[in-house]
């Protein structure tokens, strides 16, 4: 079975910025907020300070994954030149969505930059109160004229929206403002991060909410399911419940493999992160099919 990993990032250096402050990598694969604490974010093995794209295929190689899109947020640190880089070097391997922050005065002129002499066809946001907008920006509304703003950019420049809105209870997982503001723009193509990254103990608030997603024109990658069910480990039975009310609210042609590399090799091995769908017993072979190929190749690489 062929395998696109719909969610994965290269990192020049960690330089982030988060509801922590500055994110800076110390070596080893390290980082360090700036009230002091550290935690592993990249396997050792797979960089000190960041994550080549060199790093990124000999992962994928070793798994049978034939291409990648690159993703970026604030919690790395924007990457929009190592990803072009990684993009223009590798082109048949990855493709890569552009991030940059609205409120920026010269916003203008980094989305021309971005979009108009990088290239890039997908933009992504990610909105969280832990590592992305709402980190450091008051809490913006997902329906309003800030967002709107973005999401009308994507639809006059034909951009692919990726959006990850944080965990729910949190003032950024904003489900209904999403909702009414992805029914105006019906001829944008959605990817919301992570099935709404939904906890342990969300199962039911999955089921209630995640049909209101089920658009002709929204799609969802799979990314980091696993470790929000924490501390569960492989074979992860609550992100199998997950998966089951995905197919069931929105169907398993909207939904798309992905790993959120480097950081989630810190907890788990790739293969698992694979095997825990694949045997699951919740899709049969041709939805599978979809899940780890088809649907990422039709949403990201068919506009390259």
């Amino acid at each position: 079975m062929k395998i696109i990993d719909a969610h994965a990032h290269v990192v020049r250096y960690i330089a982030g910025f988060t509801s922590r402050g500055e994110l800076q990598g110390i070596g080893g694969g390290m980082a360090q907020y700036a009230d002091g604490t550290s935690f592993q974010m990249i396997p050792p093995e797979i960089g000190e300070y960041g994550a080549s794209p060199e790093a990124l295929l000999k992962v994928m190689d070793e798994n049978g994954v034939e291409k990648a899109v690159l993703l970026q947020g604030q919690f790395f640190g924007f990457q929009n030149e190592y990803t072009a880089e990684a993009v223009k070097k590798y082109p048949h391997r990855f493709v890569g969505a552009a991030s940059y922050d609205p409120f920026c005065t010269k916003v203008e002129d980094v989305k021309t930059h971005l979009f108009g002499e990088l290239g890039f066809k997908a933009v992504k946001f990610e909105v969280s109160n832990g590592s992305g907008l709402m980190a450091y920006h008051p809490p913006v509304d997902l329906n309003g004229d800030v967002m709107n703003a973005q999401y009308k950019y994507a639809a006059d420049n034909g951009l692919v929206f990726v959006i990850d809105i944080g965990r729910p209870r949190n003032c950024c997982w904003q489900i209904d403002a999403l909702s009414a503001a992805i029914k105006k723009y019906p001829h944008v193509t959605f990817v919301i991060c992570h099935l709404l990254a939904p906890q342990r103990t969300d199962v039911e608030l999955l089921k209630n909410t995640l049909g209101k997603f089920a658009l002709s024109n929204v799609y969802f990658d799979i990314a980091s399911l696993p470790s929000n069910q924490k501390p569960e480990s492989y074979p992860y039975p609550t992100a199998v419940e997950h998966l089951r009310t995905a197919k069931e609210e929105v169907g398993a042609d909207r939904l798309m493999f992905g790993t959120d590399i480097p950081s989630n090799l810190c907890r788990d091995s790739y293969a698992h992160l694979k095997d825990y769908i694949i045997n699951s017993g919740v899709f049969t072979r041709s939805e599978m099919e979809n899940i780890f190929y088809n649907t990422a190749n039709s949403v990201y690489f068919s506009k390259n």
